[in-house]
């Protein structure tokens, strides 16, 4: 049988089930790939190598990235983390036309009037704990958040799907104003950090975890750019809260939703990034982690409820 054959048969009997026998037949000799890896597949159109780029980017194993690279369609394209970016960029466009203000925005009086803004203040606005993801304190936070996800949210949504990596960013963003809900009660928060953290490190561990089988060009100087990157951010983001260089009337954003992203991305994440072609519900390691962030949860409800009234925490009035 010949190259090409080979290779029809291949994507005739490869399904788009993630619970498919693919890699174990594979392993028992009942179907072969190609010998050649990937990157010697010739002939190729651009998006077809940009598939292959996000196969080697993203998958550790070559089985893995013949599998993915061989099973890919085009639709449904990876909207979610486009769809919210392209969001975030209009409601900034909107409250900076409105407010005639491009850079630490939340320092304008009429900012946090906000509706999308999280604000102790309108805890029981429970919508706001997910929608502060598309309000940002100025171009520098935006541009970042925006960055990353485009080049490291849409291969991740491509390579796993919308479903997976939707649960992962928005379980970042809702874990990162619980967080600041629970250790800085006073201040409120805004962007999308959480999310984007939730989704950078669990793909800088997945890297880590199984840096012998990546194969993505200069991995190490690209770890480290990231991490002095996601360093720099906190870093901005805690002098913003501590030692804002302008007079402000309220409390400054926390910073602490970024933390909280990564650790959702390092716990959850990476139990996802690793379960490719795999039922989540058939890993016992997904169950835990689940159970965990369940509690994280009813326990930061149960705070967010009685704590602040027992505590007596003097929260800034809502604007």
């Amino acid at each position: 049988m010949d190259r090409s054959s080979l290779l029809q048969l291949i994507q005739e009997q490869i399904s788009s089930k993630r619970s498919s026998s693919f890699k174990r037949a594979i392993a028992n000799g009942q179907r072969a790939l190609p010998r050649d890896g990937l990157l010697d597949e010739p002939g190729l159109g651009v998006y077809k190598r940009f598939v292959r780029y996000v196969a080697y980017e993203i998958l550790p194993r070559e089985v893995d990235r013949h599998w993915y690279f061989y099973r890919h369609r085009s639709c449904p394209p990876p909207v979610f983390m486009a769809s919210v970016t392209l969001a975030q960029i209009i409601v900034f466009l909107c409250y900076g036309a409105r407010l005639n203000k491009w850079v630490l925005q939340t320092y304008h009086p009429e900012y946090m009037k906000s509706p999308l803004v999280y604000h102790p203040g309108h805890r029981a606005r429970a919508w706001r704990f997910l929608t502060y993801m598309f309000m940002h304190v100025g171009l520098e936070q935006l541009g970042f958040n925006a960055l990353l996800q485009l080049m490291i949210g849409v291969p991740l949504e491509m390579v796993h799907g919308l479903l997976r990596i939707s649960l992962l960013y928005l379980a970042g963003v809702l874990a990162g104003s619980l967080t600041v809900s629970i250790t800085d009660m006073r201040a409120p928060v805004v962007g999308g950090s959480g999310g984007v953290y939730a989704l950078c490190s669990a793909h800088l561990a997945n890297v880590v975890m199984n840096w012998a089988g990546m194969r993505c060009p200069y991995k190490l100087l690209r770890m480290v750019l990231a991490l002095v990157c996601m360093s720099s951010e906190v870093g901005r983001a805690v002098w913003l809260r501590f030692s804002p260089p302008l007079p402000a009337s309220g409390p400054q954003p926390s910073f602490m939703a970024h933390l909280a992203g990564a650790v959702v991305g390092v716990s959850m994440g990476l139990t996802i990034l690793r379960s490719y072609e795999e039922r989540l519900r058939d890993q016992c390691g997904w169950w835990v982690v689940l159970l965990a962030y369940g509690t994280f949860l009813l326990f930061a409800i149960f705070w967010n409820v009685f704590a602040y009234d027992l505590l007596g925490a003097h929260i800034p009035p809502p604007p």
